[in-house]
C-alpha cells in the first residue's frame, strides 16, 4: 500500500518539527520545506496527499504557494498560521484552503484535523466516484470524473470544496440544505464554528457563476433555513 506523503512548509523550524513529530506517529511520511518555493517544488516533484502550509513564509507565501496548487492538483490543503482574524481566516478558505487553523494550536487537533481531511480526500478519489453523472443544467455543466465547470462553453475555476458543494446542490434541485448539513457532507466531519465557512464558499461560488452581474441565480437562499440549486 502506499505509503501517505504530507507536506509541512513552515519556515519556524520548531513548529514544523513538531508538527511532523505527532504526525510521524500516525505513520504519515512527511516532507518539510521552510519556504513556500521550496513547498511549490515538493508538490510538483513528489506524490503529496496533503498539505500544511504557514501563510507568512520567504521567497512565496502560503497564499501563492495555495493559488499555483490549486492550478494543478486537488490535494487538501491546511493552512497553520499566526494570522487569526476572520478576514485571514476567509481569505485562506477563498484562495482554496480546506481549513485554517491558528498559531498557538494543539498538535492533537491539527492530527485529527489531517486524519478528517484525508479520510474525505481518500474516499474522493475511489473510482466509484468517477461514476457521478455529469450535471447539465441550464448552461451549466459539471463533470464529476474531470472535475470541471463550464457555463456556457466557459470553463470555470472552482477549489475541491466550492466544486463539492455545486456538485451537491445541483444534484438535488429544489432541495433545501442547511449550512450545517452542507458543512458535513462536504467537509466530512462534524459541524464546528462553521456557518461562516459555507457563506464564504457560497458567496465565492456565486461570483464565479456570474450571479453578481447576471440575472440567473443558480444558488437560492431560503432565508433561515439554507441553500439549495434553482433549476
Amino acid at each position: 500500500m502506499r505509503r501517505i506523503t504530507i507536506l509541512v512548509a513552515d519556515d519556524e523550524v520548531e513548529i514544523a518539527d513538531l508538527v511532523a513529530l505527532h504526525l510521524q506517529k500516525e505513520g504519515y511520511y512527511i516532507i518539510k520545506a521552510s519556504d513556500g518555493k521550496a513547498a511549490m517544488q515538493a508538490v510538483q516533484s513528489q506524490t503529496i496527499d496533503l498539505a500544511i502550509l504557514d501563510i507568512m513564509m520567504p521567497e512565496m507565501d502560503g497564499y501563492e504557494v495555495t493559488r499555483k496548487i490549486r492550478e494543478q492538483y486537488h490535494l487538501p490543503i491546511i493552512f497553520l498560521s499566526a494570522k487569526t482574524s476572520d478576514l485571514d481566516k476567509i481569505t485562506g478558505l477563498v484562495m482554496g484552503a480546506d481549513d485554517y487553523m491558528t498559531k498557538p494550536f494543539n498538535p492533537m487537533e491539527l492530527v485529527a484535523r489531517v486524519n478528517s481531511q484525508l479520510r474525505r480526500s481518500l474516499q474522493f478519489n475511489q473510482p466509484a466516484v468517477m461514476n457521478k453523472a455529469v450535471l447539465e443544467l441550464g448552461g451549466l455543466v459539471i463533470s464529476p470524473d474531470q472535475h470541471k465547470i463550464t457555463l456556457y462553453g466557459e470553463d470555470v475555476e472552482l477549489t475541491p470544496k466550492e466544486f463539492d458543494i455545486l456538485y451537491l446542490l445541483a444534484s438535488h434541485p429544489k432541495q433545501v440544505f442547511s449550512a450545517e448539513s452542507i458543512f458535513k457532507q462536504v467537509w466530512g466531519e462534524t459541524y464546528y464554528e462553521s456557518g461562516n465557512t459555507v457563506m464564504v464558499h457560497i458567496r465565492t461560488l456565486r461570483k464565479k457563476l456570474g450571479e453578481d452581474t447576471t440575472k440567473r441565480k443558480f444558488i437560492k437562499t431560503i432565508w433561515g433555513v439554507g441553500y439549495t440549486f434553482n433549476d
